[in-house]
This record gives structure tokens, sequence and C-alpha cells, in this order.
């Protein structure tokens, strides 16, 4: 107790000694100091994993809004294109191609190996709970952690050597390459490679040519689309500022770049070489200025 009536009088506090005198907060323990060991999970370990993955997440929004996907060609479903995921997805999309995982057994190979292989990796930290942090003295689970690297490796390989081999055979060139082809040509002559930035729409000049039918009938809609702008192919749209009649008769019989010659199907489809000259001669007025 206290007295304080008496403002001159010694003030003298006592203690109980029925109140506990209290811990205070007590400092959790450095986990580094204690050789095996890590450091607790909960709030430690977890808050340097969301400092890591805001992080991430900041530089992967930074990149998208610095670098924005590049638009692609319209879809064309008579292109010869062959499909292909990103490559983070080469593995499964090679292993979808084997029998045992398609055709009868596809919802063994879509939902059943990958879900044992996934849900395993998931309940990994619940079912291998030894203390030991070596790799070499966790033989079960590092082996099966080497066994899914090498099957991804591998995976991914033989999906990436089958794509490219096929490229090679029907002499397909992937779109991103055309794209890069193009933005190179684009700034060798000048222009902005920019998808944002539109050039003012070429007009199709003398539309009620007979030629136009021509055009239809040899197929070219397959890959120029019907208004000459192009789906799978460049635009015919200004094609005679850049070819004269001539070249563009040569390009029919014999090719240009990535596009076969046309000449044969032409033909086939019923077309004349009177149609096939006229249908040259009307390209080639095809100009961006009249």
């Amino acid at each position: 107790m206290a007295h304080v009536d008496k403002s001159k009088e010694k003030v003298v506090f006592v203690g109980d000694s029925r109140v506990r005198k209290g811990n205070g907060f007590i400092t959790p323990p450095d986990y580094t100091a204690y050789p095996g060991k890590s450091e607790a999970f909960i709030p430690n370990f977890l808050l340097k994993e969301w400092m890591v993955g805001v992080v991430v997440l900041v530089g992967f929004l930074v990149l998208t809004i610095s670098e924005p996907a590049p638009l692609g060609y319209p879809a064309n479903p008579s292109a010869s294109v062959i499909p292909m995921p990103d490559w983070y997805f080469l593995f499964l999309y090679q292993y979808l191609k084997y029998p045992y995982a398609s055709g009868d057994w596809v919802v063994l190979g879509t939902l059943g190996i990958p879900g044992v292989a996934f849900g395993g990796l998931l309940l990994a930290p619940f079912l291998d709970r030894g203390k030991e942090r070596r790799f070499y003295r966790r033989p079960i689970a590092s082996s099966l952690m080497f066994l899914s690297l090498a099957a991804v490796v591998y995976l991914t390989n033989v999906a990436w050597t089958h794509y490219t081999t096929e490229l090679e055979k029907t002499g397909t060139k992937p779109e991103h390459i055309q794209r890069e082809e193009e933005a190179r040509e684009k700034r060798e002559q000048g222009l902005p490679t920019s998808n944002a930035i539109r050039q003012k729409e070429v007009a199709i000049v003398d539309k009620d040519d007979p030629a136009m039918e021509t055009y239809k009938k040899a197929t070219c809609i397959n890959c120029h689309a019907a208004d000459l702008k192009g789906t799978a192919a460049p635009s015919l749209r200004g094609i005679g500022d850049k070819h004269s009649k001539d070249e563009i008769l040569t390009i029919i019989h014999d090719g240009y770049k990535t596009m076969p010659p046309m000449y044969e199907t032409a033909t086939k489809a019923g077309l004349s070489d009177e149609e096939i000259d006229h249908l040259a001669e009307w390209l080639a007025k095809q100009k961006a200025e009249q």
C-alpha cells in the first residue's frame, strides 16, 4: 500500500507476492543455430514466401505492360498450321500422343495419370515428413524427383524435335517467324511495325472485273480472303505496287517464299491460261494510288 496524504511524505509501494511477474514477449529462437532444423512455417517462412511472390507478381505485371502480346493473324481453318502448345506444356502434349493416353484411354491420359502425378506433388509435404534434409538420405523422394525431371525433359525434347521435323517436311513457317520477317521488311521500307498503327486501307481496283470471279474460282480466297485482305497469306491489296504482271505470273507458276506454286491448282479448278493471264493482269492493277 502507499500513503500520499502529505506531500512531503515519502511514498513507498509494496509489492503483492500473490501477483506473479510475467515473462513478457518471448523472442522466437533463431532456427539457423540448430543444425538440421528449419524455421517456423507460420509466420516466418510463410511471410518470406509471400514477399517473394509479390516481387515476382510485380515483375510479371511490368513485363506484360512493357511488352504487350502481339496481334496474331486471323484464324483460318484451311491454313496449313501445325498446332503447338506453349513450351511448358510440351511434355503433356507429347504424352497425350501415345496410344495408352489417347483414344479409348483418353480419360486415363488426361485425368488419371496427370492427376496422380500432380496430386502426389501436392501431398509430398504431408507424405514425406522425415527430418532429414539431404537428398541422398531421402532415396524415395529423391528418386521420384529425378525420375519426374528426366521424364519431363525427355518428353519436351521429343515433342520439339517432332515439331521441327514436321515444319521441314511440310515447308510450314511458324506464325512468329512470319511476323518477324514482315516486321523486318517494314523496317527496311521505313514503315511502322507496331500492330497498334494501322495503315490507310487500300481499296480494290475494278471490283466488278470478271477476274474477281476467276480469283475466287482459283481458290485464292483460301489464303488471301475474298476481300483480298489476306488471312494465312499477305494481303493482295496494293500488290501492284510491288509486283508487275509478269512477276505475278511467275509467282503463280513457281511460288514465292512459303507460297507453293498455284498454277496446277488453278488449272484443276477449271481455269484456262487466258483466265490466269487476265487474273495476273487484274492483280497488277491493284495499287494503293489510282
